[in-house]
């Protein structure tokens, strides 16, 4: 069962406080190298197994140096995060660009690194060719939606009514295109689940994933050297929730792997995936601090923290737990709505949660916000979006994002207005 627990001490929190005030979130460093080898262990029968991190998750160049030692590629959907990922020493097939409603200048960003195309629909072939002068690069992949032949799960939806990927007929008519056009290598790919905790669901995924390849194989006269078999790899955000089965995910899509390709005498594909959540989200943490207590027809707990630091309770109704600090140990004797500052009433990071008597000035930490937290900010109310840190092996902070100011948020204002008031850089970084 997974406990939740913050791995710092209030007295580091306090140190970062100084430099950069709360609202700020915090990562472990070790945390998220011991997730991303249990991923590399779970495949190492698969010879060439890498996971590529979906940079959506926490798109931090910092982030991505860290998983690169440890063998992590990035999957990239924009050129924002393809930029991200060259910075952090990611490029060629280190980088796969998993986009949709593609922009012709994000193909030949993608192209210029040598990154994986993965192409989300077949007329984007054509568009990706000219925008690139006629030839693709010698990697291609396409996405496969299998709509019906698979359940999608609450958070992504069925996979027939979802934006992405090719029918199964398309995908016969792409790669004929594809390999028409001169294409050498080619890669499969499909992700149709977010935050599942199945392992019999990925199996099951990547069964439909390998039989199709060797229907395409033998039709077509191709070989598939990469199969992406998608991420969506869950994790317990309730305390006493259990793991994901990572290692009977790994026996599973071996022993389909062998079923289809060893069995028929195939050239086993390379084999990847694109987990994001799974490797940084239970590793990092917003931490808040509570600024006002409200008691009307219900208990209001009010943060710095707004949902533009963390915005999935307010989309998804998620549940993100909530460790105040030293009252860990205390009973949870009042019930509270935690709320931010946003002029919305569903500005909210918990309703109706039993928690221990809060006071103004209490400290707070966001539990499992490694992933879809930071990236998901955003500006409605000129909220500033805030710094980011990383605490190494070694137990060093290093701030890997200082916290906007209005001057930010201004700057592209035309003409840009500047902001001198004495409190203007309140949330800049604070000397020691």
């Amino acid at each position: 069962m997974q406990e939740k627990t913050f791995p710092f001490t209030l007295s580091r929190v306090l140190e970062l406080d100084k430099r950069t005030p709360t609202p700020f979130h915090v990562y472990d460093a070790a945390a998220i190298l011991r997730r991303a080898r249990a991923l590399n262990d779970a495949f190492s029968w698969a010879p060439g197994y890498r996971n590529y991190y979906a940079v959506k998750a926490a798109p931090n160049p910092a982030l991505l140096e860290l998983l690169r030692t440890a063998g992590s590629g990035a999957d990239c959907s924009s050129l924002a995060e393809l930029v991200l990922a060259e910075r952090a020493g990611l490029r060629g097939e280190d980088v796969v660009f998993t986009s949709n409603d593609t922009p012709a200048e994000e193909f030949v960003k993608a192209a210029k690194l040598g990154a994986i195309l993965n192409f989300d629909d077949i007329s984007h072939i054509a568009f990706a060719r000219r925008a690139l002068g006629g030839r693709l690069p010698d990697m291609v992949c396409c996405r496969w939606n299998p709509g019906p032949l698979k359940d999608g799960n609450a958070i992504i939806g069925k996979p027939e009514e979802a934006k992405y990927g090719f029918t199964r007929n398309q995908l016969f008519e792409g790669f004929r295109d594809l390999r028409d056009g001169g294409a050498r290598k080619f890669g499969l790919h499909a992700m149709v689940a977010s935050n599942e905790r199945s392992a019999l669901y990925f199996v099951e995924t990547a069964k439909l994933l390998f039989g199709l390849a060797a229907e395409l194989s033998a039709a077509l006269g191709i070989e598939f050297s990469f199969i992406d078999i998608g991420g969506g790899f869950g994790i317990p955000y309730h305390p006493g929730e259990e793991e994901l089965d990572l290692a009977e995910v790994g026996r599973g899509v071996k022993r389909a792997a062998e079923d289809v390709f060893v069995k028929n005498g195939l050239p086993m594909p390379r084999l990847a995936t694109e987990c994001g959540r799974y490797v940084t989200g239970p590793c990092g943490w917003l931490v808040s601090r509570v600024l006002h207590v409200k008691r009307t027809y219900r208990n209001y707990a009010g943060l710095d923290a707004c949902m533009a630091d963390l915005m999935r309770p307010a989309l998804y109704g998620a549940y993100h737990h909530i460790t105040v600090f030293g009252k860990e140990n205390a009973p949870a004797e009042e019930i509270y709505d935690v709320t931010g500052s946003l002029c919305e009433n569903n500005d909210k990071f918990a309703v109706g949660r039993p928690l221990p008597r809060l006071e103004p000035g209490d400290i707070v930490a966001i539990h499992d916000a490694g992933a879809h937290g930071h990236a998901m900010g955003f500006n409605y109310n000129g909220k500033l979006r805030h710094a980011e840190w990383l605490v190494g092996e070694d137990g060093e902070a290093r701030l890997i994002r200082r916290a906007e100011t209005l001057d930010d948020l201004f700057a592209t204002l035309v003409p840009p207005v500047r902001f001198r008031a004495p409190f203007a850089a309140a949330s800049a970084v604070r000397e020691v």
